[in-house]
């Protein structure tokens, strides 16, 4: 089984070590004989938004949803490429689901989005359930992505960890601050509002920076691993031949050329 694990951004160079760590991580939680890769989307313009957000003065910076909503057409061309190349899965590392959607509709194998997965299963241990995110740029769009999904029911409050912003930061350096920072408002949550399971949205923080495992420790409760969650989910629909549906996603199939296509010939790329 070949499952293949998306990042939404393309690999910078000076990623190349912090990706090998990640795909690392990724591979620990793969049943064994499952084959896990960690692959990016092929350079797209705006992609250098992040980037671009994070040199602004700090008042004018907004993490959110605008990065990843130009990132859906690569991401969908990715995993176009991954089904022609013989991966049986996808998995959309990114805990917000880009891409997700729009992909169903162009490929056959089983994708998989991290949140609506693991969102259901902790409405499967639990009645009432909490959920962080990384910044407050991204509790809006989580708000919108849980009533999508009809999922808001079930979510006690959706609270921000208000972390700075971590784009091209060593992460290896954060560990003690992030870990005081999810205990303090995951507590909120249990205290304040009486979440009964706690979804940590944003790999790039849990559990990429602080594991799952030391958070429930610490707050006695389920600390559900998105990553983990995600890849088990798409092993499992691998070996029962199951996927998405055709009926909620009609599904066109066009080779890969078709979609790196342009209507204009000629037309100017800048």
């Amino acid at each position: 089984m070949r499952i293949m694990v998306l990042h939404q951004a393309p690999q910078q160079p000076s990623d190349v070590e912090p990706h090998r760590q990640v795909e690392a991580m990724l591979r620990s939680y793969a049943s064994p004989g499952t084959e896990v890769d960690y692959l990016c989307p092929d350079d797209y313009e705006g992609a250098a938004l992040p980037a671009v957000i994070a040199g602004l003065p700090r008042a004018q910076q907004v993490n959110g949803e605008l990065p990843y909503a130009v990132s859906t057409p690569a991401l969908v061309r990715k995993m176009v490429w991954a089904e022609e190349n013989g991966y049986d899965a996808v998995v959309v590392r990114n805990a917000f689901d880009p891409g997700v959607e729009a992909a169903r509709l162009a490929v056959r194998i089983p994708v998989v989005g991290i949140c609506r997965v693991t969102m259901h299963i902790a409405a499967s241990l639990a009645d009432r359930i909490g959920v962080t995110v990384p910044f407050d740029g991204y509790l809006p769009w989580t708000r919108r992505l849980m009533g999508s999904y009809g999922l808001d029911r079930f979510v006690t409050d959706i609270r921000s960890l208000a972390l700075p912003g971590i784009h091209g930061v060593d992460r290896s350096t954060l560990h003690d601050a992030a870990f005081s920072q999810c205990v303090r408002v995951m507590r909120g949550l249990l205290d304040e509002t009486g979440a009964e399971c706690l979804v940590p949205l944003g790999a790039a923080v849990v559990p990429s920076i602080v594991s799952p495992e030391e958070l429930e420790a610490e707050l006695g409760v389920p600390v559900l691993n998105t990553n983990a969650i995600g890849i088990r989910f798409a092993e499992m629909c691998v070996a029962f031949g199951m996927t998405h549906s055709p009926r909620t996603y009609p599904s066109v199939r066009l080779p890969y050329d078709a979609f790196v296509s342009r209507a204009l010939t000629g037309a100017r790329t800048s």
